[in-house]
């Protein structure tokens, strides 16, 4: 195959009847017609003069989903359909492929639109003058269709729309090929789109004579008497064949070669040319270096023109019919039978339907052929119409897509079967659990994805689970609200999403809800168990490995101690602190190979030489080294006690002496004491009498008191033989409560034996530090429940909590920080999975258009609507008639209604500017905003401040509410464009507050410019 082939590796479309690849193969392959009357609310009480109303048409256009794109919606209304329509099919191609758009942001990815249509611009001239807005001029642009794609994807290579008449689409994919072989991009996006919305066109179409009047298109048929109108669009996603391979990239076919040219002079400026269009289809098999006889099927331009079919067929004919061996027929066939004639898309419909058919080895049939037409040789020229579904001829699938325009240019692609692949064996490497993470703008989109996803499963009972958790974990973007379905029952955790409503194999969480830093916790002794890491062993090859690593360092027994406990070793110091130490070094080796990376680090006593060693401060051997010391050394004390009472530290320093001292300040209501046993005991006793909480915990040791006095010497003198370095992770010490800036020196060791664990300090700390996720890196969850008392908002999660599966519950705080916030590398099996076609992104649909649409009452007059727009007052006085859902219509499209609505409907505001949602039209007759704030307390300014922008930004950017506008979202992700924020500021210095629109991008959240305010003030 020639070094300049190009794969194509992802798919998409909306056409007729098929929303998406997968519906459109259904629709060949049924031999099954999208054509259909205009939908009722199209061109609702116009008159057509003639014009046939039947086509392919879409279900809705005027929906689009702005705030996934970052468009307000009151752009998204002024915004050309056809630009909105390829936002969604670039992001899906590019999902289909597994190719996630922000990885692809600053790259030489290129976009190829082919566009031809203009409706949208004559639906804005019924509104008159008055409907023309700073936002029209890339509303209605086509060349703004390619570049809205670039620009909202931050995607750096060539960007055009292609305007070649019909064969602009096809065009398109021919200058994408040519722009990955030259080197100027590395991908590309090539497509296109057309949408029937203004009657006028098709009224144009008409009287040129284009149209078939019974609304069939009779491809190479004897009834041939024009084409069928149809809308939508479609996308391929392209990449060099050598670059796809390697990769990985699933490939649906490859394209060999592609030509374009033009038929020059002719007749006529609409006549075709036959020798045009056999020229062309030489030149694109000599480009692809297949003979013409290899080609088995064409898909053909195939209007159902009695002019056009039968010069396509004699260049067709010429060129690659009579190459074929005798007795094995030209295939020909055309997609404008089944979802009619796209015209600027046109070529686009072709491909896909070709590019589907070698995918499934199977050729669906060309419609509405009866009795050929008497105007083409088929015999001589040695075609055939493929008039059922049926399998391809035998040898290597080839085939080629052509795609006239009416001017004379021509466009002609060769495709072939992807190469065989060798799928590399897993091997013996464990199969990993398989976690299915989705996620999604908004909630709804959340929840619709599980339907999705639901739906998907019943239709695919046989796709494995691995390859699910592969394509959500690696070809997907991650977005704010998330959940995360852990192994289990599938359908039900998918169902417990979709509904919200609670599931134990469910995590679920909002990433802007949180937006904290996080921390790592390392639990101390006492929390050992029988068994622990035991089965993340046998899960996990990356937790067994730093396990195995660890435990070589400590008594060759300790591995067994852990796992069965023989004599109760493993509740001794001299083994429970190594086995800690170990268990919680594999834990962080897990988690960071997963990809979390904690801001901070605490550990509880031998947590926290864990903590150290993790965060780079000494080498695996040399923490080996001081924690067997301190386990030796501590193990050798005489006896003692040590109890948690419940109380504040104040409470107990009262009843301390040399024989009891306080060993541990868990959290503002939780203190250990250690000393002497009787001593420990009787201060329980006597707690208990007093009415309050104590519990003598299970230790023949007095930790962290005068107990351990004997032993500091020898231990200063083995931490001093280390090699200390600086944390590469700041780590919160425990025994200060403050960041640690003493680890690397030996006596800070000795102290931290000796001394009181401050944890609860170093909670405090940390939440002071921007801290609001925690999680516990140990074999329990005793930090989690101090954790939860401190800070009772945070996100806490152990990854270990007894008499549950450990893989599950490690996986659910691995769930529960990613769902907040902290992206996470899900396990997935070594090797790539198979592909997996998901459902792509399931995007919010709201109406967004020029008018309303049909069929909201008083709202769908033109008349009335024009009034309104120029300011009638019986027109706005008959507004006022409508109930709250045509208002809302009406007022999407025209903002401003929205506030004379309210102004007209509610009392002017009193002084009293609390309710974030109260509209102030009457800012002239009341005092300003900055004035009845004079003297209010500063808390109370701020919250205004910051409900008086989000109000502002709503109106102007056409949302509902206030309660619409994120205060921590970036304006430009809420879709303010430079026209808007001088508005923006506008309406707020109206209401006495100076605003330079620069201090918008200064400054670009709500909450930001709100402070700003207020600082101003």
């Amino acid at each position: 195959m020639p070094s300049d082939a190009v794969a194509i590796i992802g798919l998409s479309c909306r056409l007729p009847q098929a929303p998406d690849p997968r519906s459109f193969w259904d629709l060949l392959r049924r031999g099954a017609s999208g054509i259909t009357d205009a939908p009722a609310d199209r061109w609702s009480g116009l008159d057509l003069d003639g014009a046939p109303s039947r086509g392919g048409f879409l279900d809705r256009i005027d929906t689009f989903d702005p705030g996934f794109f970052g468009i307000s919606p009151r752009e998204a209304a002024l915004m050309d359909p056809q630009q909105r329509l390829m936002l969604e099919l670039a992001w899906e191609c590019l999902e289909d492929a597994g190719a996630v758009p922000d990885r692809l942001r600053a790259t030489q990815t290129s976009v190829f639109v082919g566009a031809i249509a203009a409706d949208y611009s004559t639906v804005l001239q019924r509104h008159g003058l008055e409907a023309i807005t700073p936002h029209t001029v890339t509303g209605l642009n086509r060349g703004i269709i390619a570049n809205r794609v670039s620009y909202t994807l931050g995607l750096e290579g060539p960007s055009l729309t292609v305007d070649a008449a019909q064969s602009s689409a096809l065009v398109a994919v021919h200058m994408a090929c040519e722009s990955l072989r030259s080197g100027e991009s590395d991908l590309a996006i090539a497509g296109g789109v057309n949408l029937i919305i203004a009657p006028e066109s098709t009224l144009g179409l008409t009287r040129f004579g284009g149209l078939s009047p019974d609304g069939v298109s009779y491809t190479f048929d004897a009834r041939a008497n024009g084409y069928v109108r149809g809308e939508g669009g479609g996308a391929v996603l392209l990449k060099k064949l050598d670059r796809a391979l390697a990769d990985g990239d699933h490939i649906y076919a490859v394209i060999r070669g592609t030509a374009v040219n033009n038929d020059g002079a002719t007749n006529g400026l609409t006549v075709p040319s036959p020798e045009a269009q056999e020229k062309l289809l030489r030149r694109a098999h000599q480009r692809a270096g297949v003979e013409p006889g290899e080609v088995q099927y064409v898909e053909l331009h195939g209007t159902g023109t009695r002019v056009g079919d039968p010069i396509e067929a004699r260049a067709l004919g010429a060129a690659i019919g009579t190459a074929r061996p005798e007795g094995s027929p030209l295939l020909v066939g055309s997609a404008k039978t089944n979802v009619g004639h796209l015209e600027g898309a046109a070529g686009i419909v072709g491909l896909l339907k070709t590019v589907l058919a070698i995918k499934h080895r199977e050729l669906p049939a060309s419609l509405n052929f009866a009795e050929p037409n008497p105007d083409i040789d088929f015999a001589g020229l040695n075609l055939r119409v493929q008039t059922t579904l049926g399998p391809w001829p035998e040898g290597t699938l080839r085939a080629g897509v052509s795609s006239f325009g009416m001017g004379g240019t021509n466009a002609h692609v060769v495709l072939e079967e992807a190469p065989a692949v060798e799928t590399a064996a897993d091997g013996e490497a464990p199969e990993l659990p398989a976690v299915w993470p989705l996620s999604a703008k908004t909630e709804g989109a959340l929840r619709d994805q599980a339907r999705q996803l639901l739906n998907w499963l019943s239709q695919h009972p046989e796709a494995a689970p691995a390859d699910i958790a592969h394509s959500l974990a690696r070809s997907r973007s991650l977005f704010e609200h998330r959940a995360v379905v852990l192994p289990g029952d599938r359908a039900e955790a998918l169902r417990a999403v979709a509904d919200a409503t609670p599931h134990p194999s469910v995590v679920t969480g909002s990433a802007a809800a949180s937006g904290g830093k996080l921390a790592f916790l390392f639990t101390g002794q006492g929390s050992q168990r029988v068994g622990m890491g035991e089965e993340l062993y046998t899960t996990f090859p990356v937790f067994a490995a730093a396990y195995e690593e660890a435990l070589r360092h400590f008594d060759p027994q300790l591995r067994e101690i852990i796992a069965s406990n023989p004599d109760g070793l493993l509740d001794t110091t001299l083994y429970t602190q190594p086995a800690l130490f170990a268990l919680e070094t594999a834990l962080f080796r897990l988690l960071e190979h997963h990809g979390l990376t904690p801001d901070y680090l605490a550990g509880h006593s031998i947590g926290e030489i864990a903590a150290a060693h993790c965060a780079g401060v000494l080498s695996l051997s040399d923490a080996a080294k001081l924690v067997a010391a301190r386990a030796r050394l501590m193990h050798s004390t005489g006896e003692g006690a040590m109890a948690t009472l419940q109380g504040v530290e104040e409470d107990v320093l009262p009843h301390l002496t040399d024989a009891l001292t306080i060993a541990a300040v868990n959290s503002a209501d939780a203190v250990v004491v250690a000393g002497d046993t009787d001593a420990v005991h009787a201060l329980a006793a006597q707690w208990k009498e007093q009415g309050r909480k104590a519990k003598v915990l299970n230790t023949r040791h007095a930790f962290h008191s005068a107990h351990m006095n004997p032993i500091l010497d020898e231990f200063r003198a083995v931490a001093e033989t280390l090699t200390y370095h600086e944390p590469t992770i700041p780590i919160i010490s425990t025994l200060t409560g403050e960041l640690a800036d003493q680890l690397t020196e030996p006596a800070y060791w000795a102290r931290q034996l000796r001394e009181a664990v401050r944890f609860h300090g170093a909670l405090t700390t940390l939440g002071d530090n921007g801290v609001t996720t925690y999680l516990e890196l140990g074999p329990d969850a005793t930090l989690t429940t101090l954790t939860r008392t401190t800070h009772p908002d945070a996100v806490t999660a152990a990854t270990l909590i007894p008499n549950r599966p450990e893989a599950a519950t490690a996986l659910g705080a691995l769930a529960t920080t990613h769902t907040h916030g902290h992206p996470v590398n899900w396990p997935t099996r070594g090797t790539p999975g198979t592909h997996t076609t998901l459902p792509t992104y399931p995007f919010q649909h709201h109406t967004y258009w020029l008018q309303p649409r049909p069929g909201v009452a008083a709202a769908a007059d033109g008349a009335l609507w024009k009034a309104v727009i120029q300011g009638d007052e019986e027109a706005l006085a008959e507004l006022l008639t409508l109930d709250p859902e045509q208002r809302k219509a009406m007022s999407a499209v025209l903002p401003a209604l929205s506030d004379w609505f309210n102004s007209v409907t509610t009392p002017a505001l009193a002084t009293d500017v609390s309710d974030p949602d109260a509209e102030n039209d009457n800012r002239c007759a009341a005092p300003s905003l900055r004035e009845r704030l004079a003297g209010a307390p500063d808390d109370e300014v701020g919250q205004v401040l910051l409900e008086a922008v989000r109000r502002y930004a709503a109106q102007v950017l056409g949302l509902e509410s206030a309660a619409d506008i994120d205060p921590l979202l970036d304006f430009l992700e809420l879709g303010l464009s430079s026209f808007t924020a001088m508005e923006l500021a506008a309406r707020l210095r109206e209401d006495g507050l100076e605003l330079d629109p620069v201090a918008i991008y200064d400054h670009p959240t709500p909450a930001e410019l709100a402070e700003h305010l207020h600082t101003a003030l």
